[in-house]
């Protein structure tokens, strides 16, 4: 998949595709490409995502930017949406190891022994958003996870992207170890400390990925320019 969006992007961003094009059938795509139905649909959903094109049912997918600027989950941006997980999910994480009953720590660490174990890519990505839904709860404060509800599709499909273009599985279960671990010594500090160098993480691969298409971005550039 990554190879076929790969390909994709670089014929949008030089041009090949140019703004208002539409690109070719399915169909079409697969043949030339050499790829399966599947494959070419979830490259095809990355690059919406991107903001590069558009589907219109009934009529295909439409270039509508020749440069990634900024990744869209549902209906938020990637810089929106860090913004506002930064200012609650740190928070909250504090929050959590203070406030955690024994029943919030056995949730926790069933669900994280699951996401270490799952080999498959949605499964795990279901679980992703119920472990940062879970970590809401244990702060024991019910706005945070109506918060944590409004945008919860939004993280499933970010930490698809995530996965899907940089590789963040395995990364982002250690992250969630040394969570659960501050969690479970309720320790306010190493909490908060956890969950800023996740979304730390999470910043830069998504800054990794935007940039890739045009590298001489600035430092600094990405979805939080």
């Amino acid at each position: 998949m990554e190879a076929v969006l790969g390909h994709l992007r670089g014929a949008i961003e030089r041009g090949t595709y140019a703004v208002g094009d539409k690109l070719p059938s399915e169909a079409e795509l697969c043949r030339t490409l050499e790829v399966s139905r599947p494959v070419l649909r979830e490259a095809l959903r990355a690059l919406q995502t991107m903001g590069l094109t558009v589907s219109r049912t009934g009529r295909g997918t439409f270039v509508v930017a020749d440069r990634v600027d900024e990744p869209t989950f549902g209906d938020y941006t990637a810089g929106h949406l860090l913004e506002v997980r930064r200012h609650v999910e740190i928070p909250v994480a504090g929050y959590a190891a203070t406030r955690r009953t024994p029943d919030d720590l056995d949730r926790l660490g069933r669900l994280l022994d699951r996401m270490e174990r799952e080999t498959d890519t949605t499964a795990w990505v279901a679980m992703d958003s119920l472990f940062h839904l879970a970590v809401a709860e244990a702060a024991q404060n019910p706005v945070f996870r109506r918060v944590i509800e409004e945008i919860r599709d939004a993280l499933a499909r970010q930490s698809a992207f995530l996965n899907e273009l940089g590789g963040r599985r395995e990364q982002s279960n250690r992250e969630h170890r040394a969570i659960v671990e501050a969690l479970v010594d309720g320790s306010e500090h190493d909490a908060v400390q956890a969950m800023s160098h996740h979304l730390d993480r999470v910043e830069t691969t998504l800054t990794h990925i935007v940039r890739a298409g045009h590298p001489d971005t600035p430092p600094g550039g990405g979805p939080d320019a």
